[in-house]
Formats: structure tokens, C-alpha cells, sequence
């Protein structure tokens, strides 16, 4: 439980009156792995203990934050006493448990697994999207398999490609369930069952309809856990690569907050590993004839949805209100909670507002016809590439944003041109849409996108300067966080989730009538944009936490921190946009959610 006092959280930790160590004992069991004496929880798996030991147990329908199913069967291991091999990610440990993972009936066993899986499944994996990021063929690998003793029937599936975010190949689905787990458990949004029986078993929605007639929202935590390449993002890498050949076309780029502390995993380096300056560079190396900061446009989102909330706050306007910067989250309240839609802030994601700002501001400025510009952002996020084609996303009179890359394929461009990415210099974004401050770059992280609006409203309505800008009771990774703010004579309730499982929590609570928050931000995916479904595939939390804490560490590191503060987005209004909330801003950075119909 959460007590919140101004700006720090407090927890308690009470658990009864149980001595700590007589509790920690009660809690453990003794057991034996491949001749290793172990204490471990007694809430444990096999797999879980044998993981916590050093003992690596391969797995293909296990993940760690999802439900186990034990459906794989790779994971199979010899427990004595036991009458056959069981599999350890659901087998539960027990005092005196003795476990032996590596003999020989257990190897024979996981190999005969995974060539049945091999037997029935595309044998292109030098071309396949996902090659030697596979856990099939990882596996495969590790287990020592160097020819299939099984002639297997290959599956004959359409592919489901219709929509522009997400592609399936059910021919390549090894029906080990993640997918499933994914959409209902962390998303809440139960778009895939399994359908038919035996053999023809298939992972499909409703009805085997394509995603683009289902409620799907486009996240991609669907392929993030996919083990795979039976989901995937659509890669619109060559289209990129085209434009960038084209001498008739000026390419711009923009690159997420989230982008720059995840795209070093992709290429070889440390998790968390900040590469800001060594992207731009390879951007520049790639072809781009400028490359610019969404960070820019995400100060300049604040600017707007603050002055929005300020308005809805003294004037009686809708609250709470509820960031917008998020496209599946929007796809998710537009299609399940449409009759809440008022709440949505009407502020465009920085996404958005930055295309919308390119093929206007930026192009009067460099003199350059619209029409001749092509606009391409770098996203951790397969929901954006459909936010990105939405008809509300032309107010240039031109498609806003032409292309979305996400983190992915922006590794596979850089290795696919030869760059020795670890090698670069760092360079600098180009001016002025590469000006950011620190409050844009933390909306790449939950609770990113309130302390940055918090940052900016509490000065603007105080005229007094923050003693302390860092609002530490809106970050970390709990499902849900709530808070009480004191801006000026005002207290400001406001409350952030991430997942669509926790939104529809805050989101029910809106419905009964009883949320008495003032603000609420809601980002779809888990750790918010860090954890986004474009983004280096992992399977662990852990790496999702030094991502978090790179981009607070470029906020720390930045000059500037708070979005009024940036000069660009101040020369824009004075200049160009006249004021936040304005007619031409109005216009450009604006736009209205309507409800999604869908089967």
C-alpha cells in the first residue's frame, strides 16, 4: 500500500508479527539440483530454482512475467520419485526434491520436442525477420541439432498483413502461447485464442479474422514476447532506404526519447547503454538530410496539454483528463471505452505534432516544398505506424508523418549499411527542431509524461520557481501510482498506469464515478515507451528498469529540464505558433478522438 506525502512515496512493509528470519525459513524448502544443495522459495518452479542456481533449463512457452502453461514441453527434467519427465516452468518445488536436468533421457527428450517443431515449421531462416534473434533457433542450436530425423507436414496459412502495424505468419507459430497470455494478462485486451484441434490448431482472433477487424490496438506486446517471427512489426525499411535514394526528396528524421537508451542493445552493447550522440551520427551516415529530436515536440506537447489541463482545471472543463501521447492507449479507449473519449487530452502525441510542425514551420523556414519532404520518425512503438496513416493526421495537408521505424528496424538499416555503430563520434541534432530539454526526454519512461507536465504547470500557475523538480512519487514500475500534488493554493490528484490491464482499472474506476483525479497519464505498453513493442526484444525486467534509469540520467544530465524553458519551442510561439492553445497551434497540434468500430 501506496501512502503518499508530497512529492515522496512511503510503503509499508507491515507483515505480522513473525520474526523475519523465522519467516524466511518457513518460506524455503531444501532441494537438490544436478547434485547442487539448494534453499529456495517454496512458492518456486523448477525452472525458477533452476534458474536461481546457474542452471539453464531451455524454455520455448515460458516467459517470466506471464502466466507459465507447460505447453512447450522443451523444459522437461527428471525429478526422483517422479513416474515420467515433468516439465519444470509449472512443476512446483518441494522439500527434499531431488532434480537432474542433463541426462540423457532428458537431452533425448527436448531434442525429439524440438525437431517435431522444426519438422513442421518454414525452413527459411537466413531471410527470416527475426533470424538469430529466434529462441526456436537458439535452441535448436543449443541443444546440438544438426539434422531432423522427421519429415513433417508444412502449414499452408494466409499471411494477416492488412493492417500497418503488425504482420502474422501462422505458419510459423509454434502455438506456445504467449501471444495469448499477453493480450489478456498484460494488456487486457483478449484478441487471441487458440481455434481448432490436433494438427490444424491455430492461434487466431475471433472468428480468424486479420487484426485490422478484431479490437486490436496495434501495441506489438503480441510479437515483443512472440519467440518467433510469427508476429512481427511491418518492416518499412525499404521504403525508408528508397526515399533516402531519391535526390528529388528532403528526408527528415525524428527519434523517440525511449529510442535512445535501447538501440545499443540492438547493436551489440550493454542494456540501458545511452547512444544518443552515436545514433544521430549514424542517421546522418545512413542518409538523412536532417535529423531532429521528438523531444523537441515533446516540451512542445506539454506546452499545449498543460495549458489545456490549466484551462480544464480553473474553467470546468472535462476531468480528469487523460494524456493522448500514446496511440495504443488511444486505440484502446476508442474502442472499448468510447463513451469516456472527453476525457482524452486533444494535444497530438509529439509524434504528430512534430510531422504536423515539418511539412509547415520547419519547411517556410528552409524554404523547401512540402510536398518534397519526406518525414520519418524512429519509434519504440508498432502502434505509431497506425497512428501515423490515421486520416486526423494530415492537418499539413500532407500525411503529417510518412514513415515509422521502430528501434528494430532502425538496428537492421544500421547493420545492413556496414556502420561500425560502437566506433562513431557523438554528434549533436541538427537546430531547431533538435533543441530539447530534460522533461522531454523522461517521457520515454511511465510517469515521465506527468512529472514533465507537473514541472511546467506548477510554475506557469505559481509564477514561483520549483525548489524540487523531480517528482519522484509519479516514477517506477508499479502497475498503478497516486498522488497529491500542491500546485499553488491548489491540490492535484492525479494518478498513472501502465499497461492497458491497469488502464482499464483507472478507466472503470472513471465509469463508477469513483476517480476523483485531476489528471491521469496512461501509456500502453509495460514501463511506458521503454518497454514499447518496437523495441529490442527481451524477456526480462530487469532490462527494462537500466532503461528507465538511462533516460532519468539524461534528464539529470540536460541543461535545461523543464519544457517552458526551452528556446526553440519559445521562438516557435513567438514567432510563428502566437501562444499555446491558440488558433494556428489549434489547428496543427490538435485534433479529436472518435470511437472505433471494430468486430
Amino acid at each position: 500500500m501506496w501512502r503518499l506525502y508530497g512529492q515522496v512515496p512511503v510503503q509499508s512493509n507491515y507483515q505480522g508479527l513473525i520474526d523475519e528470519k523465522e519467516r524466511d525459513t518457513m518460506d524455503m524448502v531444501n532441494i537438490t539440483i544436478d547434485g547442487q544443495k539448494l534453499q529456495v522459495p517454496k512458492t518456486s518452479t523448477i525452472l525458477e530454482a533452476a534458474r536461481t542456481a546457474g542452471v539453464t533449463v531451455p524454455s520455448l512457452c515460458y516467459h517470466p512475467e506471464l502466466r507459465p502453461e507447460g505447453a512447450c514441453r522443451v523444459c522437461v527434467v527428471e525429478v526422483a520419485g517422479a513416474r515420467s519427465l515433468v516439465a519444470s516452468c509449472v512443476y512446483p518445488v518441494s522439500e527434499g526434491m531431488v532434480v537432474n536436468t542433463n541426462t540423457p533421457a532428458v537431452r533425448e527428450a527436448r531434442k525429439t520436442v524440438v525437431e517435431l517443431l522444426l519438422a513442421n515449421h518454414p525452413q527459411d531462416c537466413l531471410s527470416c525477420q527475426k533470424n538469430l534473434n529466434c529462441e526456436l533457433q537458439t535452441i535448436a542450436s543449443d541443444l546440438g541439432i544438426r539434422k531432423i530425423r522427421f519429415d513433417g507436414e508444412k502449414k499452408n496459412h494466409p499471411m494477416d498483413a492488412a493492417n500497418p502495424s503488425l504482420v502474422r505468419d501462422q505458419n510459423k507459430c509454434i502455438l506456445c502461447g504467449r501471444c495469448i497470455r499477453a493480450c489478456s494478462e498484460r494488456q487486457g485486451v483478449h484478441v487471441y485464442s487458440f481455434a481448432n484441434r490436433g494438427f490444424n490448431t491455430t492461434v487466431v482472433p475471433a472468428f480468424n479474422q486479420g487484426l485490422h477487424e478484431v479490437a486490436c490496438t496495434f501495441c506489438g506486446q503480441c510479437a515483443s514476447v512472440c519467440p518467433t517471427a510469427a508476429i512481427v512489426e511491418k518492416d518499412d525499411t525499404q521504403a525508408v532506404w528508397k526515399a533516402i535514394s531519391d535526390p528529388t526528396k528532403h528526408v527528415v528524421v525524428q527519434t523517440a526519447p525511449a529510442v535512445r537508451v535501447a538501440l545499443g542493445e540492438a547493436l551489440g552493447m550493454e542494456s540501458g547503454s545511452i547512444v544518443t550522440g552515436k545514433m544521430v551520427a549514424a542517421l546522418r551516415r545512413l542518409g538523412f538530410d536532417k535529423v531532429f529530436d521528438t523531444d523537441f515536440s515533446a516540451d512542445l506537447t506539454i506546452m499545449e496539454e498543460g495549458s489545456e489541463f490549466i484551462e480544464r482545471l480553473t474553467k470546468g472543463g472535462t476531468l480528469p483528463m487523460i494524456t493522448s501521447c500514446s496511440p495504443g492507449w488511444v486505440n484502446f479507449i476508442e474502442l472499448m471505452y468510447p463513451d469516456l473519449l472527453d476525457h482524452l487530452s486533444t494535444a497530438k502525441s509529439p509524434q504528430q505534432m512534430f510531422g504536423a510542425l515539418v511539412k509547415t514551420y520547419y519547411a517556410e523556414k528552409v524554404n523547401v516544398d512540402p510536398k518534397d519532404i519526406v518525414s520519418v520518425s524512429i519509434m519504440p512503438c508498432t502502434a505509431k505506424k497506425a497512428e501515423a496513416v490515421r486520416e486526423e493526421m494530415k492537418s499539413s495537408g500532407y500525411q503529417d508523418v510518412d514513415y515509422v521505424l521502430t528501434t528494430r528496424e532502425l538496428g537492421r538499416m544500421i547493420k545492413e549499411s556496414g556502420i561500425d555503430f560502437n566506433g562513431l563520434p557523438s554528434e549533436e541534432y541538427d537546430a531547431p527542431l533538435g533543441i530539447a530539454t530534460g522533461a522531454g526526454v523522461i517521457f520515454g519512461a511511465t510517469g515521465g509524461v506527468m512529472e514533465a507536465a507537473l514541472r511546467t504547470v506548477s510554475e506557469v500557475v505559481t509564477g514561483k520557481e520549483l525548489e524540487c523538480i523531480d517528482f519522484h512519487n509519479v516514477r517506477g514500475l508499479t502497475g498503478v501510482k497516486e498522488a497529491a500534488v500542491k500546485v499553488g493554493d491548489l491540490t492535484v490528484k492525479v494518478a498513472v498506469a501502465h499497461t492497458l490491464a491497469n488502464a482499464r482499472l483507472l478507466l472503470d474506476k472513471i465509469r463508477k464515478g469513483e476517480a476523483d483525479y485531476h489528471f491521469i497519464e496512461i501509456m500502453a505498453c509495460p514501463g511506458g515507451c521503454i518497454g514499447g513493442g518496437g523495441q529490442p526484444y527481451s524477456t526480462c525486467a530487469d532490462i527494462r528498469q537500466k532503461r528507465v534509469d538511462a533516460i532519468y540520467e539524461c534528464d539529470q544530465c540536460s541543461t535545461l529540464r523543464k519544457s517552458h524553458e526551452n528556446p526553440a519551442v519559445k521562438e516557435l510561439y513567438d514567432t510563428w505558433l502566437g501562444k499555446p492553445l491558440g488558433e494556428k497551434s489549434h489547428h496543427l497540434l490538435h485534433t479529436h478522438y472518435h470511437p472505433q468500430k471494430r468486430c
